[in-house]
């Protein structure tokens, strides 16, 4: 994916060095997560605060702010456990900026209240874009209504394949989920058929995988208003 930066209002800039420390003491933070944090994080600022007295959008329950996170770091990797450990410390959703060797890299989950247990967070799996040069021209924020929208056209450019017509964002989420973990089970299944020395099993390994990229093409097609499949 090609990034798309983002020109945050100046008044919802921030500018707080998070200490590592602080994350730490929101939770049982494990110790390779902890070693994770001092090899590969330099450092973290809690860039802007989008807010409803920054921006002046509505909140709602499942967006009430967005935050912006700058990571410095030491090297041109991050684990996605340490983005995990900040989102579980920070009770709000939040979009990542990597930084390293004058690039930046935006990434970010999908955040939503539990439905279970409103004082937790559900966290999806992580999208992110490619490397751009920090130089890269910044775009304005998306003319919206509420934070709910906001945070859908955030995260908009980091997601591999587009929306469907009147799909939502966590539908959207929960499809680019799937996509990811059949992708997956097709490499596994590839596996198996390379290392598989018996003709039957092969053929049943075989037919496993036309099903698999069967349910990937239906999963990656683009959908028309009425659910047909738009031609290409």
């Amino acid at each position: 994916m090609t990034a798309v930066l983002f020109d945050y209002p100046k008044n919802a800039a921030f500018g707080r060095v998070l200490p590592k420390s602080k994350i730490y003491e929101h939770g049982s933070v494990s110790s390779a997560v902890r070693q994770l944090f001092v090899r590969q994080v330099e450092q973290i600022v809690w860039q802007h605060k989008l807010a409803p007295e920054t921006v002046n959008l509505k909140a709602s329950t499942a967006v009430p702010e967005i935050q912006v996170f700058s990571i410095a770091l030491k090297g041109g990797e991050l684990k996605t456990e340490v983005l995990r450990c900040i989102d579980q410390a920070i009770s709000f959703p939040i979009l990542f900026e990597l930084r390293y060797d004058e690039k930046i890299m935006s990434i970010a989950a999908y955040k939503r209240p539990s439905e279970s247990d409103s004082g937790k967070w559900v966290i999806s799996e992580y999208f992110e874009s490619g490397w751009v040069s920090s130089n890269t021209p910044r775009k304005p924020l998306p003319m919206v209504f509420d934070f709910g929208a906001l945070y859908a056209h955030l995260l908009t450019p980091l997601m591999p394949h587009p929306a469907r017509s009147g799909e939502n964002l966590q539908a959207r989420v929960e499809r680019m989920e799937l996509i990811r973990s059949r992708k997956r089970e097709m490499e596994k299944c590839e596996v198996r058929l390379r290392k598989e020395k018996q003709f039957n099993r092969k053929v049943a390994i075989n037919a496993e995988l036309r099903d698999l990229k069967q349910e990937l093409e239906n999963l990656t097609r683009p959908l028309s208003v009425s659910g047909a499949a738009v031609a290409p």
